[in-house]
């Protein structure tokens, strides 16, 4: 199931929002919702990644690994390897705007075990999550700057 979420943005210049995203554990100590990340490169590709963490589903803690592939400062692009969500892909673009940075999701998100109702409420409470926990760490980089 395709699903976007455009028009979010963060408190912060490109610069800063891309410091953050390669901000290793400090990036990953503000996602509550995931824990044990552990990331690796890759072959020889620094910006290709292999993330594997646990991510609270519900009350359930779930084993996952994604692909995560940088483009800076254009994009990422991450894709579910195992886990419930196996086979989704989906980019976040950001979007230089002055002192702010546009971010837009999108992707088309898939499930072996999940209905299509409740994939759409675990994929869109994904997007809003992600944003809602990088947003204040992205602030609180830019107030140092």
């Amino acid at each position: 199931m395709y699903i976007e979420d455009r028009g979010a943005r963060f408190d912060a210049p490109i610069d800063v929002v891309w410091e953050y995203i390669f901000g290793g554990e400090g990036h990953d100590a503000s996602h509550k919702t995931t824990r044990h990340g552990q990331m690796k490169a890759l072959a020889q590709d620094p910006f290709v990644l292999r993330y594997a963490a646990e991510r609270r589903y519900g009350n359930r803690w779930v084993p996952e690994v994604m692909r995560i592939t940088f483009f800076p400062p254009v994009a990422t692009v991450q894709e579910w390897l195992r886990g419930p969500l196996a086979g989704s892909k989906w980019t976040y673009v950001y979007l230089p705007r002055g002192r702010r940075t546009q971010v837009d999701a999108c992707g088309e998100f898939r499930s072996k075990t999940l209905s299509a109702a409740r994939l759409r409420r675990v994929a869109t409470e994904f997007l809003a999550n992600e944003f809602a926990e990088d947003a204040p760490a992205v602030r609180r980089l830019a107030r140092k700057k």
